[in-house]
């Protein structure tokens, strides 16, 4: 029997985004709008590490939808400042929004996520195989 190969157990966690692209070079300023990550897979689990400092936890988003997990976050600070006849008003307002398809095999109930010192690390357990499959040789007649 040959092995049935899907788009999702190709290439897991990539998902095409045309903003990565340097086509629209203005709006893809990914040095300080797209957070760096590390993908690590190991028997157990795959990991996610992305690198976010500065931002606080509160900030920080994580859904599941489907196969689709989505790592956003959004940010607004304003400042006023009235002083001796004027008036100073300042705004920023930052955001992020990073997505990755998930394995088929990733226990969606149990995916945990910590932030520390402005890594975001989130872990994705593998399912627990069947062991109870059988194997064996079938002889021709």
């Amino acid at each position: 029997m040959l092995p049935t190969i899907t788009r999702r157990s190709f290439r897991p966690f990539y998902m095409p985004n045309i903003f990565d692209d340097d086509f629209f070079p203005v709006l893809s300023n990914r040095a300080s709008s797209m957070p760096a990550v590390n993908i690590r897979e190991d028997e157990k689990n795959y990991a996610l590490d992305l690198a976010i400092p500065g931002i606080d936890k509160k900030d920080l988003k994580i859904d599941m939808n489907e196969d689709v997990l989505t790592i956003s976050s959004e940010m607004k600070n304003e400042s006023e400042e009235s002083k001796d006849g004027y008036k100073r008003k300042e705004f920023s307002y930052s955001t992020f929004c990073r997505n990755f398809y998930i394995p088929e095999n990733v226990n969606r109930e149990k995916i945990e996520a910590n932030y520390k010192d402005g890594i975001l690390s989130v872990t994705l357990p593998k399912q627990e195989e069947e062991k109870n499959k059988i194997t064996r040789k079938i002889e021709i007649s």
